[in-house]
């Protein structure tokens, strides 16, 4: 197993929601982020990961390999990362040759993660089967890891690390029988995933796990989280109205039940934000005993104010990420 105390990088996770309610002219909505990409890398986040999902009324992120090559080009140093692109709606090689395009245009800073999604409207548009999700993505992996050894130009790394968004643990165990990274911090998936290496002839030091927490950095977190709340209920119900599809029931929750179920100060289900210590103890707890190599946090949620993503960006790289970095791996978390 590879040393599992080994510093993971910290970087953002964006899905570039714009919702109506708070909407921005779409140009200009797309130029901030690449700002804001700019400006973590100066910061010093890590690496920056993009999601995909398909026709939803907020403008949910569709294509993120195409903005992936617009932001290695503004930045020098960070990790592009895909968190993750859904490889059954793709034909391989359109894949392959995108991720090689980012990957040259980045100089070799591409992370490929794919998934294999859960939306069945998405999958219908696509004119796949939503029931053959995990073959089909399966056989997505095979094809691309293979065609990014032909395709020309071809990357810069041989091949661009592999990731897989697989959930559970049998998720995880087709995760290290691909041979892949596993795109998850749960640490009860570590077991089955080494299991899936060595059933995959890969070797179990060749773990590496990374992911998403769901986590935004204040100094007043009680009264930054009431005003992240209405953003977060808007992310929320977006993602319950995909999981019910066009001919499932859901019902929308509101921003007082979210509320009223309270965790701690800034704390409810599905959303923590933090204080700066109090983000370096999760973090450090969260990856503890795993081999963690990347750790991501909202950049945004859902359109929320500018102030706080300003305030969460530089606490989160100004004073988190430099104090995971220099905590001692030896102390206990």
């Amino acid at each position: 197993m590879t040393d599992p105390k080994q510093t993971p990088g910290i970087g953002l996770f964006l899905d570039l929601r714009n919702p109506e309610r708070w909407r921005r002219p779409w140009p200009e909505f797309y130029g901030r982020q690449l700002d804001l990409i700019a400006e973590a890398e100066h910061q010093g986040a890590d690496a920056v990961w993009f999601t995909e999902h398909h026709d939803t009324d907020d403008g949910y992120l569709s294509q993120p390999l195409t903005f992936a090559a617009a932001a290695a080009a503004r930045t020098s140093r960070m990790r592009i990362g895909t968190a993750v692109v859904l490889a059954a709606l793709r034909h391989p090689r359109h894949l392959a040759e995108e991720a090689a395009i980012v990957d040259l245009i980045s100089a070799g800073r591409l992370e490929l993660g794919i998934g294999a999604g859960f939306v069945e409207h998405e999958y219908a548009a696509f004119g796949r089967d939503l029931a053959e999700r995990y073959r089909l993505t399966d056989d997505a992996v095979r094809e691309v890891r293979r065609l990014l050894g032909v395709v020309s130009p071809g990357p810069v790394q041989q091949p661009p690390p592999i990731w897989l968004g697989y959930q559970g643990p049998q998720g995880a165990r087709r995760a290290g029988r691909m041979g892949t990274g596993l795109l998850s911090l749960d640490r009860r998936l570590l077991e089955p995933y080494a299991a899936g290496l060595a059933e995959g002839g890969h070797d179990p030091s060749t773990a590496r796990m990374g992911g998403l927490l769901d986590l935004v950095v204040a100094e007043d977190p009680e009264r930054t989280l009431a005003r992240v709340l209405p953003h977060f209920v808007h992310q929320l119900n977006s993602y319950r109205r995909m999981a019910a599809g066009p001919r499932g029931t859901h019902r929308d929750l509101t921003v007082e039940e979210v509320a009223a179920d309270t965790r701690g100060p800034g704390r409810i289900p599905g959303l923590s934000v933090l204080t700066p210590p109090e983000a370096v103890a999760t973090i450090r707890r969260r990856t503890a005993g795993i081999p963690a190599r990347h750790v991501y946090c909202w950049a945004s949620v859902a359109g929320m104010p500018d102030d706080i993503v300003t305030e969460h960006l530089a606490l989160l790289l100004g004073s988190v990420a430099p104090a995971v970095r220099a905590a001692d791996p030896r102390l206990p978390a």
